[in-house]
């Protein structure tokens, strides 16, 4: 027994602490947004967007505006209702406004009558946001009233709730503006593009909601507009637009019924990967669950029946499968419901099982009734699936064949693995290095008990222009799949990675970038679990070093030396520009990129999974218009493109 501590030897009521009003936040921010990274910071921006997004799903508000302040705030307005400004009857002598800032889980959506559906109702509220802010202010414009309240330092008010003025005419709703605490974040600097992506899919699935983005911030200015009266057919189209669609018809049905309510959009185009995408109350279901689980079932029972029916298959015929029928396929389903039940790892799997009865109902009608309407697309429809049933089979002989060589059955790693000696997978890591020279210099840097090294020549296989069985030809793919152990696409089981961190290790150049968005598709496409628990990530290599006395200081980037300038006007050395990883002495290598003390990684995320399968297209698809316009358009942000 081990000795006992006489500091915690007692243990009464005098040991129980109570966390008052927001403080748990502050104690515990990550239990609350996640993190207190990129992700967590962002999350503030999500909370506050959301409720003025379940003022538009009551029919109240058909405007946003979110702007990034140019002293790093984010202030966020809609034209819906307002938040009440009475006193509320559990405090009288605070207004229904405070309550809902400074209160965990208060606000109008658990129950009192608010709301119908809420894409906030899973969301932890905006006085988290308060909790977590430096400063906010609240304004609120109701009744010809304007209301201003002001909080400081984690959500104190420097006083009541009061009327400054009265609203313009016409104004009514909600303003919010914050200041992110640097005290709880690791960096307090907002990515445009981040917001930017998740506002469009808001104007998408709200149709002919108006929102507004404005970047403010000195060297980043832009404004940009969203609003799509065609909803969620436009951004069917949208994700479409960088593929080659095999007709020009989005499909769409919608259905109400008692409490619950669907519209779904779909197009076939001439790509080899299912993009279909879920919602619930505007909230991305990254998970997917009932609802994408009744429209799947019910797609491939309609196609099958349809193809049987006009003599596509024959009765000697097997049934095309689901994966056969969905190759190629994008598809938003969008529902809203009283209650959604979230689960799953990361709270984003719809779990309601009368919404899985209603999309499959719905889609075995609706859509039997749009083939027989558009025999000219439904025959594409069922051709492309045919095609893809004999891919498949294919795929599974290159599987046999492939195993029988041992590359896919584990009784062999490729041999230019240098593998680690640990056999616990969640302290391993794997780096994919590009080329011999620079595997050399990882080999020599690494800590071989924990680090493995895969060096791979050249750029591999675009995996966005090829099905599986041409990809298990390719003997770079090969490695790859056998080094991680395992498997890939539909057989693909993240309980048999042999590595929890698969990091890729390129030069910082432009043939390195091209090498980790080819790598990246590879995962996106092929092992998508990997990248959806987090264990993809991109080393950092710095781009420049420099000599302040005696010591080397490396840099990561262009900004990093820019703010190493301005920090050291005074700076009169030189600045060596590192040329590739295999032109690093292995020291510098291990203590820039690989020492886990020293290094900096960026985790490959899936927050938006409809935006990341859209930009895999874009960049690794045929439409080079499309791409040089992307590239065009986000160069200022191209820092963010491995995120």
């Amino acid at each position: 027994m081990s000795e006992v501590d006489p500091e915690i030897r007692e243990y009464g009521a005098e040991n129980i602490t109570i966390l008052e009003g927001l403080e748990p936040v502050r104690l515990r921010p990550g239990m609350f947004i996640g993190s207190t990274g990129p992700s967590g910071l962002h999350h503030l921006i999500w909370e506050v967007v959301d409720n003025a997004v379940d003022e538009a799903m009551a029919g109240q508000c058909d405007h946003i505006q979110v702007t990034l302040l140019a002293d790093g705030g984010c202030r966020v307005v809609d034209n819906g209702r307002g938040i009440p400004v009475d006193p509320h009857p559990s405090d009288p002598t605070k207004s229904a406004a405070e309550i809902v800032l400074t209160v965990l889980h208060a606000g109008g959506k658990f129950g009192g009558g608010g709301y119908r559906v809420s894409g906030g109702l899973h969301g932890v509220g905006v006085s988290v946001v308060n909790a977590l802010s430096q400063r906010l202010v609240l304004e609120i414009d109701r009744d010809g009233k304007h209301h201003y309240m002001e909080f400081v330092k984690g959500g104190n008010p420097t006083g009541p709730l009061k009327v400054v003025g009265n609203s313009p005419k016409g104004r009514r709703g909600t303003a919010v503006t914050f200041w992110p605490d640097p005290e709880i974040f690791e960096e307090v600097e907002f990515q445009a593009q981040r917001v930017v992506e998740r506002l469009q899919v808001i104007a998408f699935l709200n149709r002919s909601l108006r929102v507004d983005f404005e970047d403010q911030r000195e060297g980043k200015e832009q404004k940009v507009t969203f609003k799509y009266d065609g909803g969620i057919i436009d951004f069917v189209h949208h994700l479409n637009a960088p593929k080659e669609a095999l007709f020009k018809k989005v499909g769409y049905f919608e259905a109400k019924e008692d409490s619950q309510e669907l519209e779904i959009a779909f197009q076939w185009n001439s790509g080899y990967y299912e993009g279909i995408h879920s919602f619930a109350n505007g909230i991305s279901t990254e998970e997917g669950g009932m609802h994408a689980e009744g429209f799947r079932k019910s797609i491939t029972q309609v196609v099958n029946k349809y193809a049987r029916s006009k003599g596509s298959l024959k009765e000697k015929d097997e049934n095309l499968l689901g994966e056969d029928i969905r190759e190629g396929l994008t598809a938003i389903v969008s529902v809203r419901l009283e209650n959604p039940q979230f689960e799953g790892q990361t709270k984003t799997k719809l779990g309601n099982p009368s919404i899985r009865s209603l999309v499959e109902r719905v889609t075995n009608e609706k859509l039997s009734e749009w083939l027989e309407e558009n025999p000219k697309e439904a025959q594409v429809i069922v051709q492309k699936a045919i095609q893809a049933a004999r891919a498949r089979m294919a795929a599974r002989q290159a599987r046999e064949l492939t195993r029988r060589k041992s590359a896919l059955g584990g009784a062999g790693l490729p041999g230019k693995l240098i593998d680690c000696t640990s056999r616990k997978p969640s302290e391993c890591e794997l780096f994919i290095v590009e080329g011999n020279s620079a595997g050399g210099s990882a080999k020599d840097g690494r800590d071989p008990r924990t680090q493995a090294i895969l060096p791979i020549r050249g750029k591999i296989l675009n995996v966005e222009r090829a099905r599986l069985d041409k990809m298990l030809a390719n003997q770079e793919i090969q490695s790859l799949i056998s080094a991680i152990g395992a498997n890939v696409g539909d057989e693909f089981d993240l309980s048999k990675i042999r590595y929890h961190k698969i990091i890729i290790l390129a030069d910082a150049d432009v043939d390195g970038s091209h090498i980790r968005t080819l790598l990246l598709t590879f995962f996106f496409r092929q092992m998508k679990p990997l990248v959806e628990a987090g264990h993809v990530f991109v080393a950092q290599p710095p781009l420049y070093s420099t000599q302040v006395g005696n010591e080397k200081i490396y840099l990561k980037d262009d900004q990093a030396r820019k703010r190493f300038l301005e920090e050291r006007p005074n700076h009169k050395a030189e600045f060596n520009r590192l040329k590739g990883l295999g032109e690093m002495d292995f020291d510098e290598l291990q203590s820039t990129t690989m020492d886990k003390a020293r290094r900096t990684l960026l985790q490959i995320t899936m927050e938006q999974a409809a935006m990341a399968d859209e930009i895999c297209s874009i960049l690794m698809g045929d439409d080079v218009d499309i791409r040089r316009n992307f590239i065009q358009t986000h160069a200022k942000d191209v820092r963010f493109l491995d995120v």
